[in-house]
């Protein structure tokens, strides 16, 4: 059985840089190899984790921050005017689902419990940079590309955003 659930131990954390280095290292290319196969995210400090665990290991996770710079403020020029007007902004990142796990269900239960999880914090608008490969996930789920590409190689992703409108409509009346 899947639960999600905020992060809040030690060892969740650590198996969060684990799959952070399995996804944005050895399976899109977009930092350097290490040793230890530990990635931190560079927000870790200011992110908030949302994660999917079977039998106690992570499977799965996003995560979200209200704090600027977003990521997403480095990458696109004039982010504000290119979104629209919006009480509180919020930036999500890192989604991603082990390999062996790898079902709809888990990354749409995740975005669903974040979407749930936004409007409780009344956050009524979120930006993220969907990787290329889930562009067809993401824009299913709501959201909407704005600007250009950003990234380098294979590791190219696309700015979107969500309101709350679209949260509410797809996320708002379900439970997680």
């Amino acid at each position: 059985m899947m639960i999600i659930k905020m992060a809040d131990q030690p060892h969740e954390f650590e198996q969060i840089h684990r799959l952070n280095y399995q996804l944005f290292v050895e399976e899109i290319p977009q930092h350097p190899a290490n040793a230890e196969k530990v990635l931190v995210d560079k927000f870790h400090f200011k992110n908030r984790y949302l994660i999917a665990l079977k039998q106690g290991r992570l499977i799965g996770m996003v995560c979200y921050n209200e704090l600027r710079p977003f990521s997403l403020d480095g990458k696109v020029d004039e982010l504000d005017q290119q979104i629209p007007a919006y009480k509180r902004l919020a930036e999500v990142r890192l989604l991603g689902v082990e390999k062996s796990e790898r079902k709809i269900s888990v990354a749409y239960r995740l975005l669903r419990s974040l979407g749930v999880e936004l409007l409780r914090q009344e956050i009524d608008t979120a930006v993220i940079s969907g990787t290329t490969r889930q562009i067809k996930l993401y824009t299913k789920m709501g959201f909407v590309p704005f600007g250009s590409l950003v990234g380098k190689g294979d590791a190219m992703f696309q700015p979107m955003y969500i309101t709350a409108t679209q949260l509410r409509d797809d996320f708002g009346n379900h439970q997680s």
